[in-house]
């Protein structure tokens, strides 16, 4: 049976982030929410003109979590081996409702660098460093961005 975007919004707030504790899952929660309601570059298309979450959870290559292979090995940490507990659906609610945590801003890209600095820019230029959440650097785009 496919899952319902929430549940799927939950299983993958989970996966990306469900060792950073809420504030962590929120600003994830928040960067897919900021990418569906974009209006500029490729998240826009993607979004197909604002409020396609499933669409931006589902675009291929931005989320390891959506994947169940990466570089030919089965990836067992992907969204459909989640069991989602109360408080990742709670995150997924408070997102799709309009919640956004303050510090995340319009920032439209994360990832964890393993290592204790976030490199100034996201790989290809199209973000710049807005900020640390936990492990997660998240960043704003760029006027490249706005070019894709």
């Amino acid at each position: 049976m496919p899952l319902d975007t929430r549940e799927l919004f939950a299983r993958l707030i989970q996966c990306e982030a469900g060792g950073e504790g809420l504030e962590g899952m929120a600003a994830v929660a928040t960067v897919i929410m900021n990418r569906a309601t974009i209006t500029t570059g490729e998240f826009s298309r993607i979004n197909k003109g604002g409020g396609d979450v499933r669409a931006v959870i589902t675009q291929p290559g931005q989320f390891t979590c959506m994947m169940e292979s990466v570089g030919g090995t089965y990836n067992s940490q992907n969204v459909y081996n989640m069991v989602p507990l109360p408080e990742h659906f709670e995150i997924a609610d408070w997102a799709l409702a309009g919640g956004r945590l303050i510090g995340v801003d319009n920032s439209l890209f994360f990832f964890n660098p393993y290592s204790p600095t976030c490199p100034t820019y996201f790989p290809t230029r199209v973000g710049v460093i807005h900020n640390r959440v936990g492990e997660h650097c998240f960043y704003v785009p760029t006027s490249y961005y706005a070019e894709t």
